[in-house]
């Protein structure tokens, strides 16, 4: 596994607020499980090597990061794979299913309406009675083996610093991120959800629940969601344009775009104190940009 380098950012406007911007390059961890997903991913694989499972089951969408990260780390690490997809088959695949299905993954189809029950013990006992002695994966890879590996996103930065910030899917990242710094620093999460309000509560009990601790030093900035999740405006391609040919470090809508595009209206708003230093976490994901382009013909 490679390291996240930091990298810090030139800008007029960083200059002009008198702050810093560093960047800590998670999507540089690994090839195709990079990021988030793979701090997400090392316990859990512990886990079901240690258990002696051999099959990996678990949920996403047909354009899931999770689903091809756990496809990728089937195929490194010797597990079989199966994936859960919300929704009906479409052919040709897209290109995160197409890469699922070439590290090996097995795909089934299921209605939106039984995918809600992703989570419920009944239906989940259902699956292992199909499929079998598998380790059981949640949607977005969070559980509280994922908090313990994303506990480590903050263990290698070597610099100090006031503020982190990373996106938020369903949480985890942010949960491992906030009991890993045990109460120091300014904590923030871009959810990339509309109304991801309700991530407060899901964060704060993974946190109690891993670390047995309650942290304040944290917080959730849900105005750059764009119109929800997996919605995308001109106004947001445009910044990650500008932002990848200035920084030379791609991102993708979903996630990375929208906490970047936030966090420098926070600061060119004033919302860190001059003289402050700021890590923002690149969680990857840009295997995703593949079907962006193919689906609304983007240049991202």
């Amino acid at each position: 596994m490679e390291e996240a380098p930091l990298q810090k950012l030139e800008d007029e406007l960083l200059q002009e607020q008198g702050v810093e911007l560093w960047v800590k390059r998670e999507d540089l961890l690994h090839p195709h499980i990079s990021g988030n997903k793979w701090r997400k991913l090392k316990y859990n694989l512990q886990e079901a090597k240690e258990q002696g499972h051999h099959t990996l089951l678990t949920f996403g969408g047909a354009y899931s990061n999770h689903i091809a990260a756990t496809a990728a780390a089937g195929k490194e690490y010797g597990f079989n794979t199966i994936g859960i997809i919300r929704g009906e088959e479409h052919l040709p695949l897209n290109p995160t299913l197409s890469f699922a299905t070439s590290c090996g993954m097995e795909l089934h189809y299921i209605s939106r309406e039984k995918y809600k029950l992703k989570a419920e013990p009944d239906f989940l006992e259902e699956l292992k009675q199909t499929y079998g002695n598998v380790h059981l994966l949640p949607e977005g890879g969070t559980n509280l083996l994922a908090v313990k590996g994303c506990t480590e996103i903050v263990q290698d930065i070597p610099i100090k610093y006031d503020s982190i910030c990373s996106a938020m899917g369903t949480g985890g990242t942010l949960a491992g991120i906030v009991a890993g710094l045990a109460g120091e620093k300014q904590v923030l999460g871009f959810p990339a959800l509309k109304g991801g309000e309700f991530l407060k509560q899901d964060v704060e009990e993974l946190v109690q629940e891993y670390s047995g601790h309650t942290y304040t030093n944290w917080q959730l900035i849900t105005d750059y969601h764009f119109g929800g999740y997996a919605k995308v405006k001109p106004e947001l391609l445009a910044f990650m344009e500008e932002f990848g040919k200035k920084h030379h470090i791609p991102l993708e809508p979903i996630y990375t775009g929208k906490m970047m595009y936030g966090l420098f209206y926070l600061i060119r708003e004033g919302f860190f104190t001059r003289g402050s230093r700021i890590v923002a976490v690149h969680t990857g994901g840009l295997q995703g940009n593949a079907g962006f382009r193919e689906r609304l013909g983007l240049q991202v």
